[in-house]
């Protein structure tokens, strides 16, 4: 079996280990959802992860209600990304953007409308605005002749993407946001082609993905999904042969790579007590594997390459306070703490001060 620190192939990108960082929103854009100063610097500085997958990046206005989170759907958002791409390959790293439609999961107070899903459907509790938390809104279905608007943004924030010098594009269509809320059947009650049928609510997913690829090429091309358990009030009543029916379309389109967001039942941001679906849709995925979710130690991660059941682990939080996270786990080194009070703050604060090893030792 592989180990973590061996070389890998995903698609078209040569990573030189297998441990990935995963997406994490960290809110350090400005109002507009341009990239700001302060992110080159902290892409930068992790850097030596195998591969990048940048924080959820909005495809549109529509689809981005996380306040100061990047966009990828304006020439000045892509004139800001490109000093980060840039940087990350000057330092020896690779980097992919991660591409978001949040669907319900907004407030019309940032986007400036209602919000859209699948179905006529809320989210309890509250959405993150500019103004603090409100209330979440019912949703507007997206009718029919929308689809191929909002597979145009897809294009669009690829093109995008590529302008901007990211190395491929990873498509979010995990964790409660507007392709999930088509696949799993709480959230989807369609009675049209994109509702109903497992064959039917994977249309859209499958449909973003050739879009995508028309653009960047199946070989730059990633997917997450987050298949076992509830996510974010979004959830399936029958998830292994809907999760495998995705995957082996993904399969079949070429994808360079498939992540996975399982969390435990002992899971430390977000749980269940759904089995993990990674064995499962291992049989019907062919491409590199990824899976993700509380991996926080060397041992954990090695022993899901060991199991078969993956080819590479994506890390998140351990990379918050971790820059040099690869490093640490090779060397044996103790990880520090994050905070989780910066997550989300502006500033530059738990976000470019936390130290290499190398540095904290000095």
């Amino acid at each position: 079996m592989p180990s973590l620190f061996d070389s890998i192939t995903l698609g078209a990108i040569a990573a030189p280990n297998r441990i990935l960082m995963a997406p994490l929103t960290r809110g350090r854009a400005d109002k507009d959802a341009v990239p700001t100063d302060m992110m080159v610097e902290y892409y930068t500085q992790r850097a030596s992860a195998g591969l990048i997958i940048s924080e959820a990046t909005g495809i549109s206005r529509e689809g981005l209600g996380w306040p100061f989170a990047p966009g990828l759907w304006t020439d000045a958002q892509v004139a800001a990304w490109k000093p980060v791409t840039d940087s990350v390959h000057a330092a020896g790293g690779r980097i992919i953007a991660q591409l978001w439609h949040m669907g319900r999961q907004v407030h019309s107070s940032v986007i400036g409308g209602q919000p859209v899903s699948s179905s006529a459907t809320a989210t309890e509790g509250q959405a993150h605005t500019f103004e603090g938390k409100q209330d979440f809104e019912v949703a507007r279905p997206l009718e029919l002749n929308e689809i191929p608007r909002l597979l145009n943004d897809y294009e669009l924030a690829t093109k995008n993407a590529m302008a901007a010098g990211f190395d491929g594009v990873q498509i979010h269509a995990a964790n409660g946001y507007l392709i999930d809320q088509f696949l799993r059947d709480n959230a989807n009650l369609r009675t049209d082609e994109y509702g109903g049928s497992i064959e039917n609510r994977i249309r859209l997913l499958r449909e973003v993905a050739e879009r995508v690829i028309s653009v960047a090429g199946a070989d730059r091309v990633s997917v997450r999904l987050s298949p076992n358990g509830e996510s974010q009030g979004v959830d399936d009543s029958n998830p292994e042969p809907l999760f495998t029916a995705a995957a082996k379309a993904l399969s079949d389109l070429g994808i360079a790579f498939l992540e996975l967001r399982e969390p435990g039942p002992d899971g430390t941001f977000g749980r269940t007590d759904v089995p993990k679906l990674s064995p499962a849709i291992r049989k019907v995925f062919k491409g590199v594997l990824v899976v993700n979710s509380d991996y926080d130690t060397l041992e954990k991660a090695q022993a899901e390459l060991d199991k078969g059941d993956a080819d590479a682990i994506s890390f998140g939080r351990p990379f918050i306070a971790n820059p040099d996270l690869p490093e640490r786990l090779r060397d044996g080194a103790p990880l520090a703490k994050d905070d989780a009070k910066t997550w989300y703050s502006q500033g530059p604060e738990g976000y470019i001060d936390y130290p290499a090893l190398e540095t904290a030792n000095a």
